[in-house]
């Protein structure tokens, strides 16, 4: 028995592209305790999209209100970009509302961006925008509203190294004080340092890194941290608040190679050290471009993540009952044939609702399982079928007080994607 509990705080690089689908496509057996039962596609009900043509790269959340919001980008003429959002209301979205619009952004399937509302209504977006010549050198650019989206202010970068390097991958959320939280990856530390000795001149560069910071309800930044300065390089980082304090998962890297996800906390006024979730040892020579979602309910946490050790695609959750300082069994979910790009929703705190991208057939099925801690998969529904391309993106989800709200990318062709959203209702859990 579970009980919904609404939680309002809710590229590639050296490796090769047949690398990568070989790891993708190796089948496997399913590793959960109870598969659950199979739904159709009937229990959905589609959500009149409030994206236009050409929109992709949608990004759900919900308030500490309890509202659901969307952000997505549509891609205009002239290589002119805009970011737009909507609010959820009475089961139908609200004409959408620009943000932002411009022509110099670096816009990635993977590297989407992200929004949050405080509990004083104010809100924050980001986006990215070129910074040089170099195809991954771009800034987070931060923009602020403080009218309910109705007028932004200037864009401001995120981070202050002023290096032509790559800096991307935000998650953030509003706090109940009106402040923000937001982390990312930061490349400063892989630009080509020089080295001056008397004979010769050494080039080195170092790893990307992952940092945080607090930006007051103006959208201003009054506080940066490190929280660990060798992380894999593009994967997506993820972050939500405990009773304890803020914490955040990503994907590291190791000196020999091993990209296993981590988690750093913030507790009594400071950042804890990296603490891996799971011993995956997934040794893998490049990014697979495929972090971890989280989410928590007190001090309880849900993560999610993607791993491919020993060549065996799987999709994982794991619990935790402390905030994150220790961690129950991972548990496996997937059907076999699992691309990932997962996200997670709790329903209560020994319950949450994990969905991922499944291969199947030469397409993709975006699956949702509800699991409880001690690792039976209780139920599985089946949201859509869609494309197994990069184009069709990080499928999305978030609670909202009828249900789970899902997000997705429609690629019909090349130059042809949209936005579908749709409602899984809470009546439709079997309990």
């Amino acid at each position: 028995m579970y009980t919904h509990q609404l939680n309002p705080y809710s590229l590639i690089s050296s490796i090769s592209l047949s690398i990568l689908f070989s790891l993708f496509t190796i089948g496997c057996s399913n590793n959960s305790e109870n598969s659950g039962k199979d739904s159709d596609l009937g229990k959905m009900k589609e959500i009149n999209s409030p994206a236009g043509s050409q929109s992709a790269e949608p990004y759900l959340f919900t308030s500490t209100e309890g509202e659901v919001f969307c952000l997505w980008t549509e891609r205009k003429e002239d290589k002119v970009n805009e970011l737009r959002f909507s609010r959820l209301l009475d089961g139908k979205w609200e004409k959408s509302k620009l943000v932002a619009r411009g022509d110099n952004w670096f816009v990635n399937w993977a590297d989407f961006p992200a929004m949050a509302v405080s509990s004083q209504g104010n809100m924050v977006a980001h986006y990215l925008a070129k910074s040089g010549e170099s195809t991954y050198a771009y800034d987070v650019n931060i923009i602020h509203s403080a009218d309910s989206g109705k007028n932004w202010s200037d864009a401001q970068v995120l981070h202050d190294d002023n290096t032509q390097t790559e800096h991307g991958f935000v998650s953030m959320f509003g706090t109940t004080n009106g402040r923000f939280f937001l982390t990312w990856l930061d490349g400063r530390n892989t630009a080509q340092n020089q080295i001056n000795s008397h004979e010769n001149h050494n080039h080195t560069a170092g790893a990307m890194s992952i940092r945080a910071a607090y930006l007051d309800s103006n959208g201003q930044k009054i506080e940066e941290h490190e929280l660990d300065n060798r992380v894999c390089d593009c994967c997506q980082t993820g972050t939500v608040l405990t009773d304890n304090g803020p914490i955040v998962v990503y994907r590291n890297r190791s000196e020999d190679e091993i990209r296993d996800i981590c988690i750093v906390r913030y507790e009594g006024g400071k950042w804890s050290s990296p603490q891996v979730i799971y011993p995956d040892n997934w040794k893998i020579a490049g990014c697979p471009v495929n972090g971890p979602r989280v989410d928590a309910s007190g001090n309880h946490l849900a993560i999610a993540w993607f791993s491919a050790a020993n060549d065996t695609p799987q999709v994982k959750i794991i619990f935790s009952k402390d905030g994150g300082k220790s961690f129950g069994k991972a548990i496996r979910i997937d059907h076999g044939q699992p691309l990932g790009r997962v996200d997670i929703e709790m329903l209560d705190a020994e319950t949450a609702l994990v969905s991922w991208l499944e291969s199947e057939n030469k397409t993709g099925r975006i699956m949702a399982s509800i699991v409880n801690k001690e690792g039976k998969t209780l139920q599985t529904f089946t949201i859509s079928e869609t494309s197994q391309a990069r184009a069709s993106g990080f499928p999305q989800m978030t609670n909202s007080k009828e249900g789970i709200i899902f997000a997705w990318t429609q690629v019909d062709s090349v130059d042809d994607r949209s936005i579908r959203t749709a409602l899984l209702s809470y009546d439709q859990f079997e309990n």
